[in-house]
């Protein structure tokens, strides 16, 4: 049976996470994608240090988190999870 690198995993998650957010256009700011703090202040769930932790692969996210992601990023959840 192969290991899984649940590190690796999560950096992954992290990167396609990132990807996603820079898709969206900045409300606050022109021509620039969506901000960490823009996401932040969308989600009323997560804080701007969470996301960031998230995108550099350094947490595990809840379950919770991962619904108030694919909700703010106006995705569903089996779009959030496919990386």
């Amino acid at each position: 049976m192969n290991k899984i690198d649940f590190i690796q995993e999560r950096i992954k998650f992290g990167k396609h996470v990132l990807r996603l957010r820079r898709k969206i256009k900045s409300v606050e700011y022109e021509n620039r994608p969506m901000s960490q703090q823009e996401l932040a202040d969308r989600s009323d769930y997560i804080n701007k240090k969470t996301i960031g932790q998230i995108e550099r692969g350094e947490v595990n996210v809840q379950f919770e988190t991962l619904l108030a992601l694919a909700r703010v990023l106006n995705i569903s959840l089996k779009e959030l999870l496919d990386y």
